[in-house]
């Protein structure tokens, strides 16, 4: 179980930059990232989805692999998020608590839509595999190829 690759993007709808490490805050989430500090919603710190889904649905709707295309903070490998729901796990050296799935919504339908599959179709599909809202419950640092461990 492993962090894959990280992205940020410093304003909403912004460009995702791909980071090699981060620094996440405890109550406010990723330093630099455009929801840093907010709290509109439960689970706003970060974001996380599976390397594995994004590469199922590049390959079913034959694009190239581009793990960004979500908007996730964290891309994973080796760990299914919706087990995490309501457990307590390290990313790296930070403490994070798994709030609820990270269900699509429209803009991500808009994003990832094509002729052959339209937003709505976009939206079904990612229905239960969007990953996971996290919070930051320990301040630390997150780098790509960190382990993730479940630690209650």
């Amino acid at each position: 179980m492993t962090i894959e690759r990280i992205f940020i993007s410093h304003a909403p709808g912004g460009v995702q930059q791909e980071c090699a490490s981060i620094r996440v805050e405890r109550d406010a989430g990723i330093v630099g990232d455009r929801h840093f500090g907010r709290d509109d919603w439960a689970g706003q710190n970060l974001t996380l989805v599976e390397a594995e889904e994004i590469e199922r649905f590049c390959t079913e709707t034959q694009r190239p692999t581009d793990l960004s295309i979500t908007r996730r903070n964290v891309v994973t490998r080796g760990v299914r998020l919706n087990d995490l729901v309501g457990k307590t796990f390290t990313l790296g050296s930070a403490t994070l608590r798994g709030i609820e799935i990270c269900e699509p919504c429209g803009d991500l339908g808009r994003a990832l839509a094509s002729d052959a599959m339209p937003a709505a179709a976009v939206v079904k599909r990612w229905i239960g595999r969007g990953g996971l809202r996290a919070a930051v419950i320990a301040s630390g640092e997150v780098a790509t190829g960190a382990s993730i461990a479940v630690v209650g």
